[in-house]
Parts: structure tokens; C-alpha cells; sequence
């Protein structure tokens, strides 16, 4: 199995030359909110705690939370005796959860929230970010995939699997990384969350 042949025929030649450089990753963006309570930072902060996204299959619960859809319609192409992935079209869908406040706010802690939101919203589209970079590298390393002997285009889905696992575990790593960064004493979050509770 190979993903460019040299032996190609003309006509697989220019169908590849045809194929964009880059996906045109255009993910749809939906935002979900969970009503928590309190007046002061420490409230809202305790609410959170009580009523985020459960994690870890229900054994923690996170501030906020970004997850993804990603779904794709691929284009085989028969190319003599072999198969070639001339195409795809991804559809992503990002979602992000995050706290709101159920009640008007007194002005104090009005002002630290929109600082506190506003910092963990960034924090969430960096998640989405890496999203956004999987779909590319998944993108980038099966669309021209060719699998020989393979008239009947069946071999090549199996075949483009392995690619697809590299990219989602680069994803995760990369998640993983940034989590513990973002997670660690002294870290972004934690600073968000000592000043909203102050």
C-alpha cells in the first residue's frame, strides 16, 4: 500500500494536481449554557462545582467543556486496478458549555465574571482550535490515499483508518498538554478562578 504511486496514470496525475492544498474546514460553532446561582464569585463558583459538565464518566465536573462532531463524505474513485480517495468534505460541529449566571449580578461581581467568562470562553476555543486542526490533518493525510488492487474501492476504507487514528491522537495529546498547562498552580485557570472568587 502506497499513498502516491509513481507508476500512476495520467489521468490519476491530474486528477490529483486538481485536488485543493488545504480542506476548507468550516466548522459550525453552537454554544450551550447551564444556569448556576449566587451573588458572590464564591457562590458562583460553588454552583459551578454543583451543576458543570460531568467528566471522567461522572467522577468530576468541569467549569466548562468543549466537544465535537465530525463527520465526512468521501469520494472514492476507481483508477484502473486501484482506488484512489479523490475527495472529502468534512462536517464539524464544535460545541461549547458554559456557565451562566441564573440572576441579575451586583456590580462587583458582575465586572469579575465578564472577566472570569471571558477568559474561560478563550480557554474553550483553543480546545476547539485543535479540533479544527484534526479535521485538516485528517484532511491532508487521506484525500490522493491510494490503495492498489483494490477495483471495488473497499480496501481503501479500511486502509485510511490508521491515518485517522494518528490524527485524533495527536488531538488528544495536544489537548492533554494544553489541559495541564492551562490546569496547573499558578496556571490561567486557576488565576481566573482566585480572582472571581476574591
Amino acid at each position: 500500500m502506497t499513498r502516491y504511486v509513481h507508476t500512476a496514470t495520467a489521468a490519476a496525475l491530474l486528477l490529483l494536481a486538481a485536488l485543493p492544498a488545504r480542506a476548507d474546514i468550516r466548522a459550525g460553532h453552537v454554544e450551550k449554557t447551564y444556569a448556576i446561582a449566587g451573588a458572590t464569585g464564591r457562590a458562583l463558583y460553588e454552583s459551578i462545582g454543583e451543576r458543570g459538565p460531568r467528566l471522567r464518566g461522572g467522577a468530576a465536573s468541569a467549569v466548562a467543556k468543549t466537544e465535537f462532531d465530525l463527520k465526512w463524505h468521501r469520494d472514492y474513485r476507481r483508477d484502473g486496478n486501484a482506488c484512489i480517495l479523490a475527495a472529502a468534505k468534512p462536517f464539524l460541529t464544535i460545541t461549547t458549555t458554559l456557565p451562566k449566571p441564573a440572576q441579575k449580578l451586583p456590580p462587583d461581581t458582575a465586572a469579575r465574571w465578564r472577566v472570569f467568562i471571558a477568559g474561560i470562553r478563550a480557554h474553550e476555543a483553543v480546545h476547539g482550535g485543535y479540533v479544527a486542526e484534526m479535521a485538516q490533518e485528517i484532511y491532508d493525510a487521506t484525500v490522493g490515499f491510494r490503495q492498489e488492487n483494490d477495483p471495488g474501492c473497499k480496501a481503501i476504507r479500511q486502509a485510511v483508518v490508521a491515518p485517522i487514528k494518528d490524527a485524533f491522537d495527536r488531538y488528544k495529546a495536544r489537548n492533554a498538554a494544553f489541559e495541564k498547562s492551562e490546569m496547573a498552580n499558578g496556571g490561567p485557570v486557576q488565576r481566573l478562578i482566585l480572582e472571581l472568587i476574591r
